[in-house]
């Protein structure tokens, strides 16, 4: 299926009224679901698009005599003192792909802020999948030194969220 088919049959779904539609091929999957609509302007639809992972074709190395430049040593000395820094740290990763929530509902206060001492089982965070919100907690204790990720930003599996300082 290419893009030009799937871009028609994204507004088929949204012209027809249709709420879900879902097509399986035996190298791909696609699935289009739409909000139910009050108004056209307000409508939102989501693509999904699977295909099987291929593996990449292995090419042989170009050798080409590049010049090295000066600056790329400069900057990875740059970058090691931060990492060191950050090493001591444990870091409190996202469960899940989704929406990362810090409070569980705009007027009340956030779970935990820099500075908070958390413990084992303590909720950090709260992350939506789905329509689900799935609340995250700590399975190390200690101090939040640092909030990686803004207020209802979407994360991807495993991304860091906190950085907790064990001791």
């Amino acid at each position: 299926m290419n893009q030009k088919e799937i871009q028609e049959l994204i507004k088929f779904v949204s012209k027809s009224g249709v709420t879900e539609v879902e097509i399986e091929e035996k190298d791909f999957k696609i699935t289009i679901k739409s909000e139910p609509k009050r108004k056209k302007e307000e409508a939102k639809e989501t693509v999904y698009i699977q295909q099987p992972m291929q593996a990449m074709p292995q090419q042989q190395p170009v050798q080409t005599q590049m010049p090295q430049a000066a600056p790329a040593p400069a900057a990875t000395q740059e970058k090691a003192p931060e990492a060191n820094d950050d090493s001591k740290y444990i870091t409190v990763k996202s469960p899940m792909i989704g929406t990362f929530y810090r409070s569980p509902s705009p007027e009340k206060p956030v779970f935990v802020e820099v500075g908070d001492t958390i413990k084992n089982g303590d909720p950090v965070c709260i992350i939506e999948a789905m329509k689900l919100f799935n609340e995250i907690e700590a399975e190390v204790q200690g101090k939040i030194v640092k909030v990686l990720v803004d207020d209802a930003s979407p994360v991807e599996y495993d991304q860091p969220l906190f950085l907790v300082d064990p001791s």
